[in-house]
């Protein structure tokens, strides 16, 4: 799990919409620096593909284009709820059971924000910080790691 690369500012201005950057919190030029050596990363530990998933905010679109390591689906379980502490079980939980009904042939990057990586961890990840997890088929998600953010 990837938490979106640096984007100035915390939550997102008021006339927010998904599918139009112009009205949210984007990368800052550090943040896609830090992006692209996130990729790097993975490259230099022999990562050189894999399934990239994203939130449908831009900051998350961006930083997973700019991993360079797969095409990137949208997917909305890994939206922000951020503001919406009642949605948290909710939202954490059904990602969960998506995650449990896959079958990955590999790597698989999602890339999210603080609130929901912290709902399926309990970690609170930098900008731009991965938390390696495992899913079992029950009980609590396992953090295996974490990678710093790249300087």
């Amino acid at each position: 799990m990837l938490r979106h690369a640096a984007a100035p500012g915390s939550g997102d201005p008021p006339g927010f919409r998904l599918g139009d950057c112009s009205t949210q919190r984007n990368l800052s030029e550090q943040g896609r620096a830090q992006a692209r050596a996130i990729g790097d990363l993975f490259r230099a530990n022999g990562i050189s593909s894999a399934a990239v998933y994203s939130s449908q905010w831009c900051r998350c679109l961006d930083t997973a284009r700019l991993l360079g390591i797969g095409e990137v689906v949208a997917l909305e379980l890994l939206n922000s709820f951020f503001g919406d502490s009642s949605a948290a079980e909710a939202r954490t939980g059904a990602l969960l059971a998506w995650l449990r009904g896959q079958r990955f042939g590999g790597p698989v990057v999602l890339v999210t924000h603080q609130v929901n990586i912290t709902g399926l961890t309990g970690e609170v990840p930098e900008s731009g910080e991965m938390i390696i997890v495992r899913i079992p088929e029950a009980g609590p998600v396992q953090v295996i790691g974490q990678v710093a953010t790249p300087a």
